[in-house]
């Protein structure tokens, strides 16, 4: 069985929030290759400790997405705690958020937040009253906005190279897609892959969303039944977890790809997919659009052309990443994982994609 990278956590701070007596998490996972950069992920879970858990975890997996796609930048996450039941009022947001954005600030610069699940732009504008450490705040209050798109374009060219992996050509038309979770993300994905010319299968636990499906033409199912669905690519865009060794032994796909998350419930899972000869895009290298639009134009001062180039490059390190698996008889999870500690060892931060 494959172990994940085993990098210890260089700082993690739980309280409860001063204002609003929320749990509320920030792990910093490391700096190695420059100041820590991940979301705030607001969500309701079972207990404080299995936010913890989560921002652990996701922390764990910035640092690996941020060396892989080659940005100057370690990984961290933060968790507020949610209640379970119930909405927040928007007082009662506002002051999470100032919590959150107080034990940024206490960081000194060591973690930048910004969106993830949960959270978006108006909400870094809050934290911004805090803190000058957030990204993604409104383009008019001078950040790079909504990072959800730029998550999605990463994606479809993730798609374009399992597409070229599986298939000879990185052509998306006529080729069938699974899509759980049409969040932000997961919309934009299937939108894009159905002006593609895609045939989609769509699914989510809001059934809202079935309009979306009528909207596109596509199948809209239960998610079980859109995990199982007889598809050339699955595309998780919902919460992590999803693919277990039992899902795995179920799946009639010809690959994974897609926008969650911690995709693997265990690492032994993605040996499984191997076994099975199912390709599997990790998650970390094909997600990574969001994150690297914006540090390209919130650090590095890329202009929004230079930045999407630089989004669409995940096409070709996913396709490299395929070969050398192929290559070397490894999963995927191990050569992405391998590219990410070498990175992480030569500490020299590198730009992705075109200069």
């Amino acid at each position: 069985m494959e172990t994940p990278l085993e990098f210890s956590h260089e700082s993690v701070v739980v309280r409860r929030g001063r204002r609003s007596r929320l749990p509320i998490v920030v792990a910093v996972h490391s700096t190695a290759l420059g100041r820590a950069v991940g979301g705030c992920r607001m969500w309701a879970y079972d207990s404080w400790e299995d936010g913890l858990r989560d921002a652990l975890r996701l922390s764990e997996g910035m640092t690996r997405k941020c060396a892989a796609a080659g940005l100057p930048n370690g990984g961290g996450k933060s968790v507020v705690v949610l209640p379970a039941g119930r909405s927040l009022t928007p007082d009662e947001r506002r002051a999470a958020l100032h919590d959150l954005g107080d034990i940024v600030a206490e960081l000194g610069g060591t973690y930048v937040t910004g969106p993830d699940a949960g959270t978006g732009p108006a909400d870094m504008a809050v934290i911004g009253e805090r803190t000058e450490y957030v990204f993604c705040r409104p383009e008019a209050a001078g950040g790079s906005g909504d990072p959800s798109p730029f998550t999605a374009l990463g994606v479809v060219a993730a798609l374009r190279s399992t597409c070229l992996a599986l298939f000879g050509s990185p052509g998306l038309a006529g080729r069938r897609f699974a899509v759980i979770g049409l969040g932000h993300v997961g919309e934009q994905i299937a939108r894009q892959l159905a002006a593609a010319g895609a045939d989609l299968v769509l699914s989510d636990v809001d059934p809202v969303k079935r309009s979306l499906g009528a909207e596109l033409g596509a199948v809209f199912t239960e998610p079980d039944a859109a995990a199982t669905a007889e598809v050339d690519v699955l595309v998780p865009a919902a919460l992590g977890g999803l693919l277990t060794r039992d899902l795995v032994g179920r799946l009639r796909c010809r690959a994974v790809a897609g926008a969650a998350n911690n995709q693997l419930a265990d690492p032994g899972v993605a040996e499984s997919l191997r076994e099975r000869g199912i390709l599997w895009a990790p998650d970390y290298i094909a997600n990574a659009g969001g994150v690297v639009n914006a540090v390209s134009r919130e650090v590095l001062g890329d202009d929004a052309e230079k930045a999407v180039r630089r989004i669409e490059s995940i096409a070709d390190t996913l396709t490299g990443l395929f070969e050398t698996a192929a290559r070397e008889g490894i999963t995927t999870a191990r050569a992405a994982d391998d590219l990410a500690r070498r990175r992480l060892a030569a500490s020299v931060p590198t730009a992705p994609g075109p200069a």
